[in-house]
């Protein structure tokens, strides 16, 4: 069953990145960042509310909530904004650098862990891979272009991902990580709920597509999604659960290519290669396994 809770995984928060593409064909991205949240959100905790889950309160709800909003509201935010304009096995690509932030994170907070030799050959390995992604957009179309931009952004996202997950990883509390998860994204729903009434128009006109990629999103993404990752880490080694970063981007892009035809060539399956080994050897030269998030990216997830 754990085996098969992470094959979900893999699967699920792949698709996630169509899922957004298709729903943002009539939501913007806040709409989208809200309603979606805060359905998940809501489903979640009210199951919890019926299994008699401990829920947070206090200063626990305050904080993890607010850790949420930087966790997911940076991390899913900044990719459905860019998703808006990047195509979404690009933006994946992009994404799987999470482990290399959260190595680099953890150096730098208190108490953190300096890498090893062999982790600092990785960052270097996938930063090659993610050069041979930018250089050629960047002489194409300047520093100001789309792609760099893109990129930046989804950097941006993947360190508010990664300083949320490790400050939560630090807060002690009794709520069960499904409940944690439930609360962050209803903070979340919230948080993007009043700047998509301020500056967004109320979507109208809702295709059956964006329908789809909403309710994916919930159910799948958010819902089942996490579910599955919770459960997968709960009887797995996170060492184990973590190759859904390799796997996501894959799914992403064949997708990706499959449905929207986005370009797929030598230089993209070139610098996936080095991105992939700069992970792998991440992954090994860390002391101890890098704590895993607690929450859904494209989203980051996930």
């Amino acid at each position: 069953m754990a085996w098969l809770a992470l094959s979900a995984v893999c699967i699920l928060w792949g698709i996630t990145y169509l899922g957004i593409r298709l729903a943002l064909d009539a939501f913007g991205p806040f709409y989208l960042m809200a309603i979606r949240f805060l359905l998940s959100g809501g489903i979640l905790l009210i199951g919890a509310r019926l299994l008699g889950a401990h829920i947070p309160r206090g200063r626990n709800l305050w904080l993890t909530s607010a850790l949420g909003i930087v966790t997911i509201g940076m991390g899913t935010g900044t990719l459905v904004v860019v998703e808006q304009w990047m195509p979404t096995g690009l933006a994946a690509l992009f994404i799987s650098m999470q482990p290399f932030w959260m190595v680099t994170v953890d150096w730098v907070l208190p108490r953190g862990h300096r890498p090893q030799a062999k982790t600092l050959r990785g960052l270097l390995i996938g930063l090659a891979g993610v050069a041979v992604l930018v250089a050629p957009a960047v002489l194409h179309e300047g520093w100001h272009g789309g792609i760099f931009l893109g990129f930046l952004l989804l950097q941006l996202g993947v360190i508010g991902w990664v300083v949320g997950a490790l400050l939560q990883k630090r807060l002690h509390t009794e709520a069960h990580p499904v409940v944690i998860g439930a609360v962050q994204q209803l903070a979340t729903g919230f948080f993007f709920l009043f700047p998509a009434m301020a500056w967004e128009p109320v979507p109208h006109a809702i295709g059956p597509r964006a329908i789809g990629g909403l309710l994916y999103l919930v159910l799948f993404g958010s819902i089942l999604g996490y579910s599955a990752f919770s459960y997968a880490l709960h009887k797995l080694p996170p060492a184990i659960v973590s190759i859904y970063t390799f796997v996501n981007p894959m799914v992403a892009v064949f997708l990706g290519w499959l449905l929207f035809r986005e370009h797929f060539g030598h230089r993209e399956l070139t610098a996936m290669s080095f991105i992939f080994i700069g992970v792998a050897l991440v992954r090994r030269g860390t002391d101890k396994p890098a704590p895993a998030l607690v929450t859904n990216a494209v989203k980051i997830n996930d």
